[in-house]
């Protein structure tokens, strides 16, 4: 019998290796600019375009690569960051494995240009597919350029796998993020289809934040700071009263490289145990320093998980440095009842030396004068007359008219009340009513056809026996039917605000608010402008309280960053529903009867009345025979 196990060819290889690598032309943008903070660049520049789709390019002034690097940097397990097995263990590079390059190779049409500083003429490379079209000599400038086209051109599935273009770039700005935050000293600029989207010039790292977050994001942040032999534990968190419903200002970055842990994450919401509302999720930026030997980073091809060696220590002086932090700020509540916070030294004042205060005295002032001195213009000639006083000074010589006594505001009022008919002489028209059109005896009592039970429930009787409806999922399916009948039909009615409202959002947020800006103005919304940094509503729907604004939209911007929608048709769905979910009446709320009523006939008037919005049933009825069998048990 022949063998049956062969090797595969170079080429499937690395199409399947970049199964793993390369997902989506995020993967790309990260493998990509982790490579330019690699060779040393203080200038990285991203150019993005249809999301990733049709071009990613990654321009750097790192050290470059000569002709034979070049070349050889494109094979499977090539690379400069490691020599032996034992260099996984000291790792001070973002990549070490050598795929990357192969892998975006053998699915992309690659270009490459690069020059080192110490070369004349550098070196250009043209890849489609794993295969080797050109390479030349060219004059380039230091550095290196990687331009990244028609992904997975051989790979029509894949490509077909791609979410819409909003999506795909999204993934982009997350990664563009990451890295950024992680290298405050490097310059990164990024563009999307020709217009410019970030320009982050290098700075530190609490400049950096506020440069991709928005200005508010200043205020919001509270320095950690804890050195220890096992970790040493930089950033910030924010102030508990701007946490948010979303998860999307949580960074955790070990050695410089971003990581995700829901254990370290556990121990940062310990540290806020007390602080947070239900459902609140912090914000914070943390940089961890911990010796390279103590970690392994090679458990996962994203490399964003990594392994502890004393995870339970890390989780003490994390969550221990986060409380000393809140703490020392005063931003977590003390017990000392007889401290008053208004006399405390500003914890950035108190290394600082006392300094004699400047005090100017006007010596000339003499408050026993009878006359202030008269300011006049030295230089300057008048032919006003003016007497000398007391006090060695001169002033003009008016005189200030008395104001008139208080007396005189009620001079001829006598001769006016004389004029004023008495009460006694004026006649009134009869109010008396001579007949009534209803017999009183005819009118009858309405019958109460609705009651409330525990604040939840709406109990309606009908012919064959009890409804019950669930007022929460009730209210929800009315107001999504009628979001969504104002988004897809006819505009709705919207109230304007006598005082605009200012929210502030960061980059992202901005852009998933700006496309579904029409579908927002359809519901009743009405936006004065859009900044680089915040928004200015004017005009609000009818059904939404000014206090509920930056609580709908924070929960809406969450629903639709998990929910990922792919068309538009789904992006209305969700806008529909999370608004219908936030402005739901809720469980606990007294309905008068007349709500109630209106409860129930406007849930039947809906076109699917037996669910909620999310699947769930909104009523059950109970037979009176149901009833029956109850009471003859």
């Amino acid at each position: 019998m022949s063998s049956i196990i062969q090797l595969l060819p170079d080429h499937v290889a690395n199409q399947i290796a970049a199964g793993e690598v390369v997902q989506r032309p995020a993967s790309i943008v990260k493998e990509l600019l982790e490579n330019a903070v690699d060779a040393g660049a203080t200038e990285v520049k991203l150019v993005v375009k249809d999301a990733g789709k049709t071009l990613v390019q990654v321009i750097d002034n790192g050290k470059g690569m000569s002709v034979t690097d070049s070349r050889l940097c494109f094979e499977r397990h090539a690379t400069s960051k490691i020599r032996h097995a034992e260099d996984l263990f000291s790792l001070h590079t973002k990549g070490f494995r050598g795929e990357a390059l192969a892998s975006i190779a053998a699915v992309a049409h690659v270009e490459m240009k690069t020059r080192q500083e110490q070369d004349e003429l550098g070196t250009h490379i043209v890849i489609e597919g794993s295969k080797f079209v050109s390479q030349d000599v060219a004059v380039l400038p230091k550095g290196t350029s990687f331009s990244i086209k028609n992904l997975f051109f051989n790979i029509p599935a894949r490509r077909n796998f791609l979410k819409s273009d909003t999506v795909e770039f999204r993934h982009i700005v997350d990664e563009f993020e990451r890295v950024a935050l992680a290298h405050a000293n490097i310059g990164f600029m990024l563009y999307h289809n020709g217009s410019e989207m970030f320009n982050l010039p290098g700075s530190n790292q609490r400049q950096r934040i506020v440069n991709i977050f928005g200005g508010r994001t200043n205020e919001k942040l509270v320095p950690v700071s804890e050195s220890t032999e096992i970790v040493n534990i930089q950033g910030f968190v924010c102030k508990p009263e701007f946490a948010k419903k979303n998860r999307g200002e949580q960074f955790f970055f070990v050695n410089d490289r971003f990581i995700k842990s829901g254990y370290l994450h556990h121990a940062v919401m310990a540290a806020y145990e007390g602080l947070l509302k239900d459902g609140s999720q912090p914000g914070y930026f943390l940089y961890l320093d911990v010796p390279p030997n103590t970690i392994d980073v090679n458990i996962h091809p994203t490399k964003t998980e990594i392994k502890f060696d004393d995870e339970h220590a890390l989780y003490a002086i994390l969550r221990s440095s986060i409380k000393h932090s809140l703490g020392q700020f005063n931003v977590a509540p003390v017990l000392d009842f007889d401290r008053d916070a208004n006399l405390d030294t500003p914890y950035n004042y108190e290394s600082k030396e006392a300094v004699m205060p400047m005090v100017q005295v006007d010596r000339s002032y003499n408050p026993f004068a009878d006359e202030k001195p008269a300011k006049t213009n030295s230089g300057s000639s008048s032919s006003s007359s003016f007497s000398s006083s007391g006090g060695g000074g001169w002033t003009p010589s008016f005189k200030k008219e008395k104001a008139p006594v208080w007396e005189s505001l009620y001079t001829g009022l006598t001769e006016a009340a004389e004029e004023i008919t008495p009460l006694n002489e004026i006649s009134f028209e009869s109010e008396e009513v001579t007949g009534s059109l209803f017999n009183d005896t005819e009118v009858e009592q309405a019958v109460q056809k609705t009651y409330q039970i525990h604040k939840k429930y709406i109990v309606s009787p009908i012919k064959s026996g009890l409804l019950i409806i669930d007022q929460k999922r009730a209210h929800q399916r009315v107001l999504y039917e009628q979001f969504l009948t104002n988004i897809t039909v006819h505009h709705a009615a919207s109230q304007q605000l006598l005082f605009p409202l200012m929210l502030y959002y960061n980059m992202s947020e901005l852009a998933l608010i700006q496309e579904m800006r029409g579908a927002l103005e359809n519901t009743g919304f009405v936006f004065a402008e859009f900044n680089n940094d915040h928004i200015v509503v004017s005009g609000l729907p009818v059904n939404v309280a000014e206090s509920e604004v930056s609580i709908l939209l924070e929960e809406l911007l969450n629903d639709l960053q998990q929910e990922v929608p792919d068309s538009s048709f789904s992006q209305t769905d969700s806008i529909a529903k999370s608004m219908a979910r936030s402005l739901a009446i809720k469980t606990g709320v007294i309905m008068p009867e007349k709500e109630q009523e209106n409860m129930v006939n406007s849930l039947f008037a809906c076109k699917e009345p037996n669910v909620s919005p999310f699947n769930k049933p909104t009523f059950i009825t109970i037979s009176v025979e149901d009833l029956d069998k109850r009471f003859a048990i």
